[in-house]
């Protein structure tokens, strides 16, 4: 737009044509600025919580924890002991875990070939989290209602 005596910025927009402009549009962003703090930015989530919800979030590995949590349980056992789950679902959740060091899969050799499943050590370490989450859950999920007798919330 040359001719018209105003600059353009490579914005496109026009600048005042004089030369304390930018003083005064930087005083006036300081003065905002002063008035209205800008927050900061979230800060991104650590890879821990990630990983933890990407295994723990999935749905059956909790009540298959829960359950492992007292002792080791033999495969037909597990199922029983989780209403709803298939054998396809709880062997697919089984070998996840395993594969992340939680669960150690047993087999007793003779007839009849059983299959139990227990926790490891860092396995059971979730227990006071997985208790601190019941607990939680009974308080603010099921309005106070206790689901398991001795939980101790």
């Amino acid at each position: 737009m040359a001719g018209n005596g105003k600059a353009t910025g490579t914005d496109g927009a026009r600048s005042g044509g004089a030369g304390n402009d930018g003083a005064q549009n930087q005083a006036e962003a300081g003065d905002r600025a002063e008035t209205a703090p800008v927050p900061e930015p979230c800060g991104r989530v650590d890879l821990g919580i990630t990983r933890v919800f990407e295994l723990l979030g999935k749905r059956w590995t909790g009540p298959i924890i829960a359950v492992l949590m007292t002792q080791p349980v033999h495969f037909a056992d597990l199922r029983r002991a989780i209403p709803g789950i298939s054998e396809r679902m709880l062997s697919d959740r089984l070998t996840e875990l395993a594969a992340a060091g939680l669960v150690v899969r047993e087999v007793s050799e003779g007839p009849p070939l059983r299959v139990s499943y227990r926790l490891t050590e860092s396995g059971a370490e979730l227990g006071p989290a997985l208790s601190a989450l019941r607990c939680w859950g009974e308080k603010h999920l099921l309005g106070g209602v206790v689901g398991e007798p001795g939980a101790g919330c």
